[in-house]
């Protein structure tokens, strides 16, 4: 039975840290339930790290379905959260509830992300009204990296701050479950995640969020553009798939693969009956 978002409040309210991680397809899915991964995000890095763009803002809607009906098709357990792409959610309330009632219908995750803080609390209330559970995202917001002139922490200043703290105050109040804390100055993360009810997941945002969000290339060391330093690897997955890939490529050009034992053999009267038929066909030819 897969978990809920009362579930997750409740790791909240018993101090149990939540660990979240991105998915996109059958093999990160399924590995990361197995390892017992309660959350997975089907979020738009996949832009980045399945698509090779240099930001998320290419990525569709059809694209966040697609990734996310497999990861629910192959899961049982986790709670899955799909992202609201760029632009996909700014024009009116109305779009917003109509493309995440989309991703909840056919791709049947079990809530929405969206980012923006005050400014997006009356879209996060209307999605929320309408039965469709919301999480929020503030701090450094991926989709609005032109405006912020690259990936930058957010917080460092007064004004920015308090910015941040209404933030936080206005997704909960406009019914956010949960709210991701991306690139936010951890002083700032754990006043934020004091004040707050509901979880604070945070990515980049220090030790004190009720919760972490990684990036599953980059704790495996798939995703080599850059190493962000919010993260951490914790095996180097990319070096050893090209160490595999460069060996087989070795062992087919030097004949050493495929050997019998990769092979099928066949039954010593058919293959005589065979080549016996080849012969006669060739002579008649």
């Amino acid at each position: 039975m897969r978990l809920t978002i009362r579930d997750i409040q409740k790791m909240k309210d018993n101090g149990e840290r939540i660990v979240m991680l991105t998915a996109y397809d059958a093999v990160s899915a399924r590995v990361s339930e197995a390892a017992g991964v309660p959350l997975l995000l089907v979020g738009d890095t996949l832009g980045m790290v399945v698509q090779g763009h240099d930001t998320t803002i290419p990525v569709r809607l059809e694209h966040i379905i697609y990734h996310a009906e497999i990861v629910t098709r192959v899961t049982q357990r986790p709670f899955v959260v799909g992202d609201l792409p760029f632009m996909t959610y700014h024009i009116s309330p109305e779009q917003a509830l109509r493309n995440a009632g989309r991703l909840v219908q056919e791709a049947g995750v079990g809530a929405v992300k969206l980012e923006g803080g005050e400014h997006m609390a009356p879209t996060i209330r209307r999605i929320v009204q309408s039965g469709i559970p919301v999480m929020a995202h503030i701090g450094l917001t991926p989709q609005s990296v032109n405006e912020f002139g690259g990936f930058r922490v957010q917080g460092k200043e007064i004004k920015t701050a308090q910015q941040l703290l209404r933030d936080a105050e206005a997704v909960q109040e406009a019914g956010a479950f949960a709210v991701v804390l991306e690139l936010v100055t951890a002083p700032l993360a754990q006043m934020i995640t004091e004040k707050l009810d509901i979880p604070t997941i945070g990515i980049g945002a220090g030790p004190n969020c009720d919760g972490q969000v990684q990036v599953f290339h980059d704790i495996l060391a798939l995703f080599d553009a850059f190493i962000p330093r919010h993260t951490r690897r914790y095996a180097n997955i990319g070096d050893m798939m090209r160490a595999a890939i460069a060996e087989y490529v070795r062992d087919v050009q030097s004949g050493a693969f495929p050997t019998e034992a990769n092979s099928f053999t066949m039954n010593d009267d058919v293959l005589l009956a065979l080549r016996q038929t080849e012969v006669n066909g060739s002579g008649d030819r």
